[in-house]
């Protein structure tokens, strides 16, 4: 039995050319295709598949994840701007005071943009990058919607139901209609902080992009404790994330719940026809929202729905058609995110809907930097902090798989 060579991950963890990764997962993806066919024949002939076998899909699943990682990679770098001394800068006169304040401590204009501690708001395009950078590390912020507001809450009225209205004659009595039934979604912005270390030798290098130093040493640290709000996120000094959300049988749905459908099999979809249940979780969504859908999961569990095939024997997923873009399963864009939990007994491993309608991320502007070089000698700490909420915008346009049996 052949064997796929765990080298490929590595190197596709490595690569840096875009068109080279791209092709390598490429190719990838056709030896997984054709080894889950073999899987999938020996199956129905015999019952059961060689072991060799699933040993390899598992590898090739490894190596799609290391290829499609390592592209995510380099498009993020290939985007990145420069940012400190480039082009003409509106406020460049407080770009240099931040750059002095960062490098050295001085605050000779202390009076521009500062906060009552004595820290800084970082530059527009600083925070903008910061901003930039989270979208395409943070799976979620990447497709919900997103509102920037100046207070510590952001409050959202919506309508459960319009006014009453009805036909009548021309003549005929018009009697008085019910009026509109309306709630309020409360979004509060709650503090999330980093805290880079930097020697002063490598503040007073005059090439040190101090700008881009300040968006690249927080933002991974930003967006991998987003993702796992937006997801999981209690509301407890962060954002609510959607699986936090009550939940209820798509059957018997109601307004302040997410609605789910069950596998009907614990930790597992069903036995056969296992891509039925999926198509009925596509259209448990309305039409208006399905146009704009997405499928969120980890990487394990799109592992999985990997070896699905419809009743001609395609492949319901496949992979993006440039670089850049995103896996497709069932013709609708996937989001890999992390934070999604693995298939288990009673788990709620796959959501499916219009998430920039679904879920809302609330940012409060300015991102502030306080310089402390007295904590940590001979380090200079750099206490950075933006303040973001987040909840379930609109409890219709998500959906759930459960893997469970009710």
């Amino acid at each position: 039995m052949d064997r796929i060579d765990d080298g490929l991950e590595t190197k596709a963890g490595a690569g840096s050319d875009i068109a080279a990764l791209f092709a390598e997962f490429s190719g990838a993806f056709e030896e997984f295709k054709r080894t889950n066919d073999r899987r999938l024949g020996e199956i129905e002939k015999r019952g059961s598949a060689d072991g060799l076998l699933e040993g390899k899909l598992d590898r090739l699943n490894a190596v799609l994840d290391g290829h499609k990682a390592a592209m995510d990679r380099a498009s993020a770098e290939r985007r990145r701007p420069v940012i400190e001394g480039k082009g003409e800068i509106a406020d460049g006169e407080y770009k240099e005071a931040f750059s002095a304040y960062v490098k050295r401590g001085e605050e000779k204009a202390l009076q521009i943009g500062v906060n009552a501690d004595g820290g800084y708001v970082v530059p527009a395009e600083v925070e903008g990058e910061i901003t930039r950078l989270m979208t395409h590390i943070s799976p979620i912020r990447a497709i919900a919607g997103a509102r920037q507001v100046s207070g510590a809450v952001y409050k959202r009225p919506i309508t459960l139901s319009g006014p009453q209205t009805g036909w009548v004659g021309e003549t005929a009595s018009r009697p008085t209609t019910d009026s509109q039934v309306l709630t309020e979604l409360s979004y509060p912005t709650t503090e999330l902080y980093a805290m880079p270390a930097a020697t002063t030798a490598f503040l007073d290098d005059a090439a040190v992009d101090v700008g881009q130093w300040i968006a690249d040493e927080v933002n991974a640290a930003f967006a991998a404790q987003e993702t796992t709000a937006f997801v999981n996120g209690d509301g407890n000094n962060k954002p609510s994330g959607f699986l936090n959300a009550g939940k209820v049988a798509e059957s018997g749905w109601e307004w302040g719940k997410l609605g789910y459908l069950a596998t009907g099999n614990a930790a597992a979809l069903p036995a056969s026809h296992g891509a039925d249940v999926l198509i009925d979780l596509v259209y448990a969504l309305k039409a208006g929202y399905r146009q704009n859908a997405s499928w969120v999961m980890n990487r394990k569990t799109q592992g999985a729905l990997r070896k699905l095939k419809d009743a001609e024997g395609n492949y319901l997923w496949q992979p993006a058609a440039a670089a850049d873009g995103r896996a497709s399963f069932m013709g609708f864009p996937l989001v890999e995110a992390e934070d999604m939990p693995n298939i288990a007994a009673d788990s709620f491993s796959i959501a499916f809907g219009d998430f920039r309608r679904g879920y809302l991320i609330v940012d409060r502007q300015g991102v502030s930097v306080l310089r402390d070089p007295f904590s940590a000698k001979p380090y200079v700490l750099f206490y950075t902090t933006k303040r973001v909420g987040g909840g379930v915008a609109d409890y219709d346009a998500i959906k759930l798989l459960k893997f469970g049996t009710s």
